[in-house]
């Protein structure tokens, strides 16, 4: 391909636009932060992964109390019966969509905290994200727990990374901030030869540096699209089924959480630095025909997380991987007259991988004393967080949190 034609293909197409709106807000090339393998002085260390789940999942449908006769009288239509449920013990058990979970239970591998919220809950949607990002519940900050970490370490590029298309709070600090690669790549249609695409990333010489740049995207986004759609687990694992979309609640959080944690999973299998990363799905804001609607997203839930956790098995650097997975808030007790729920308050979360002490943590809330009809905490957030910030990150946590130390919980074994 001649540089003229390649030049005006580029600004027929509008990346050069695009490729200089990237340029801000901490994005970050795929070939650049797979390239840091290569530059790393030191073996990668600990790692976690933060799985937001976007709108409020209920967890009392993710998390059962099936033995409770409060479950049942308050949700006669959203109550799952006894016999559907995955029992965890003679009182909690999973959502029937969790079986890959409920397998990773029965191997050790999940632990789940119970009845997490914080003090004085919000049941806004995004002051109370804002709060779990910024670890932070009384008055609003600009920066995440996270964040502060990386000012703390003075965290070179790439550190933390989001695989969604802007940077969640919870990566942003005053002085360093996460980077952001988005998972979606470049799906050329079938009448489209790759190798002539490709072309487009080849450097021309004199090229001004914006269009040298954008061209170079073609390239990074068929890298993406062959990691996620192409790649195999090294055990041989069959490609990924295309996840269904998932209902628009604009609360946020992505659509497509197999694609991020492939992204994550090579990234840690050729040795990229990176400590954090943060991937999302959204969609749990189930107000209506809930049984639906989060079982097909516990289920995505579910694939992506099981296979992750058995991808990351195989190797000595994803054994050193920690996963987190959150909500906003948990729903109410009492179903609504829509066969849903309404935003309420404490949650459970979910903690996985070959470092995690199973079993639960914590104490399960009471359905009968309630607070105006919300669950009452039995954990704070911070706690959890705190937890993995020091087993994983090696962190003071009360360095984090606002003046808050937080009670260390035994929820991960790592050197």
């Amino acid at each position: 391909m001649d540089a003229l034609t390649r030049r005006r293909f580029l600004l027929a197409s509008g990346v050069t636009g695009a490729a200089a709106l990237a340029a801000g807000g901490g994005a970050l090339a795929f070939s650049r932060l797979l390239g840091s393998a290569a530059r790393a002085v030191e073996p990668p260390g600990d790692t976690l992964v933060v799985v937001t789940l976007y709108g409020g999942n209920d967890g009392l449908n993710t998390v059962i109390p099936y033995a409770d006769p409060a479950y049942h009288a308050n949700r006669p239509q959203l109550a799952y019966p006894v016999e559907k449920v995955l029992p965890l013990d003679g009182a909690l058990g999973l959502n029937p969509a969790l079986t890959g979970l409920r397998r990773l239970w029965d191997d050790k591998r999940l632990g789940i905290v119970l009845g997490v919220g914080y003090p004085q809950p919000d049941r806004s949607h995004f002051r109370s994200m804002d709060i779990w990002q910024t670890g932070v519940p009384h008055g609003p900050v600009t920066t995440g727990w996270v964040g502060r970490w990386l000012d703390d370490t003075a965290a070179p590029v790439g550190t933390a990374v989001s695989f969604e298309p802007v940077i969640p709070p919870l990566l942003v600090g005053r002085r360093h901030i996460g980077s952001c690669v988005s998972y979606q790549g470049l799906d050329l249609p079938p009448w489209v030869d790759p190798g002539l695409v490709a072309e487009l990333g080849i450097a021309e010489p004199g090229e001004p540096a914006m269009q040298a740049r954008a061209a170079s995207a073609y390239a990074d986004l068929l890298t993406l699209q062959r990691v996620i759609g192409g790649m195999t687990g090294s055990a041989g694992s069959p490609r990924e089924v295309p996840e269904p979309p998932v209902p628009a609640t604009g609360t946020g959080g992505e659509s497509a959480l197999s694609a991020q944690l492939a992204l994550v999973a090579h990234c840690v299998e050729v040795g990229v630095p990176t400590r954090v990363y943060s991937v999302s799905l959204g969609g749990f804001d189930t107000h209506a025909d809930e049984l639906s609607t989060q079982e097909l997203l516990l289920r995505q839930l579910d694939t992506a997380l099981s296979a992750f956790a058995d991808r990351m098995a195989q190797s000595a650097a994803g054994r050193r991987v920690t996963v987190i997975v959150y909500s906003e808030f948990g729903r109410r007790v009492r179903a609504n007259a829509s066969d849903g729920t309404d935003h309420g308050t404490a949650g459970p979360v979910l903690v996985l991988g070959h470092q995690v002490r199973g079993g639960f943590h914590g104490e399960q809330p009471s359905l009968t004393d309630l607070d105006h009809g919300d669950l009452k905490a039995t954990a704070d957030f911070r706690d959890v967080f705190g937890s993995v910030l020091g087993s994983v990150l090696h962190a003071d946590p009360s360095r984090y949190f606002d003046g808050y130390q937080p009670r260390m919980l035994p929820l991960v074994n790592t050197g």
